[in-house]
């Protein structure tokens, strides 16, 4: 097994990405291995934050939403945007800490305004 190639934060040479930097330009992975990593020190002994790195040149265009992912993404969206108590649309994420819209969650603090 051969290792990594270890580089400073901000110091990758031209050619590597990461996940986030490929997506900006519309490229994936593709399949390909991790091709290095990036190491960012951090005080009081921690361990160093590592990002990985990819190849662009080995990098893939991103597939095109297709309607039938279009319907499956917003039928993901509308289940998380239902509230499980009062199913009605809360009109926006509910989050996972309540687990209920707001109204139903805090249903005193909707009266006394």
């Amino acid at each position: 097994m051969s290792t990594l190639p270890v580089f400073r934060w901000h110091l990758a040479p031209d050619g590597y990405a990461t996940r986030r930097q490929l997506r900006a330009r519309a490229l994936r992975p593709g399949g390909q291995d991790v091709a290095a990593q990036l190491e960012r020190p951090r005080r009081r002994g921690r361990p160093p934050l590592v990002a990985y790195l990819y190849r662009v040149d080995l990098a893939k265009p991103v597939r095109p939403m297709t309607p039938g992912r279009w319907r499956a993404h917003e039928a993901m969206m509308r289940a998380r945007r239902t509230c499980p108590e009062c199913h009605r649309d809360a009109g926006y994420v509910i989050p996972t800490s309540l687990g209920a819209c707001v109204t139903c969650t805090y249903p005193e603090e909707q009266r006394a305004a």
